[in-house]
């Protein structure tokens, strides 16, 4: 990271940006043209969680090229300035990482991942029948490189 001073090294903090965040972009790639989509998503502390519809064109970025990207952000806060429009910015907490993709095939991984998804928003765990199971793709996003970066207007 080019400015040190926004830098996050502290990975508990990280872990509570991911933790507050509502909403995840994953970052894609495919025949060198790149996709973006925001994302629901649930967190274990290692690995990020999603899913999918059957298909799509998601799912085709995503088995051209399993590699991603991902980012988060949390109290985001426009800072204006009366008189320099030069002295604008934002207040924020941000997080970047890379990673692979895996697709979870057995019911008990895709349910472990949908109820990370689902402790994430509503702070418990659900039942999924094996008819709900059926209608999504489930995947984990494991984490293989994780940054967090910090606005000068945020305090550690």
């Amino acid at each position: 990271m080019r400015r040190k001073d926004k830098a996050i090294a502290d990975r508990r903090l990280i872990d509570q940006i991911l933790a507050q965040a509502q909403v995840c972009r994953l970052g894609l790639c495919r025949d060198n043209q790149p996709y973006i989509v925001p994302l629901s998503f649930g967190y274990d502390g290692q690995c990020l969680f999603f899913h999918t519809a059957l298909e799509g064109r998601k799912i085709d970025y995503m088995a051209a090229n399993p590699r991603v990207c991902f980012e988060l952000e949390q109290e985001v806060r426009l800072v204006s300035h009366e008189t320099n429009p030069c002295q604008w910015s934002f207040s924020f907490y941000s997080v970047i990482g890379f990673g692979r993709l895996e697709e979870l095939m057995e019911p008990k991984e895709q349910m472990h991942a949908l109820n990370q998804i689902m402790r994430h928003y509503s702070g418990r765990a659900w039942d999924f029948s094996g008819e709900a199971l059926g209608k999504v793709r489930v995947w984990r996003l494991v984490i293989g490189e994780i940054t967090g970066k910090k606005s000068k207007d945020k305090p550690a």
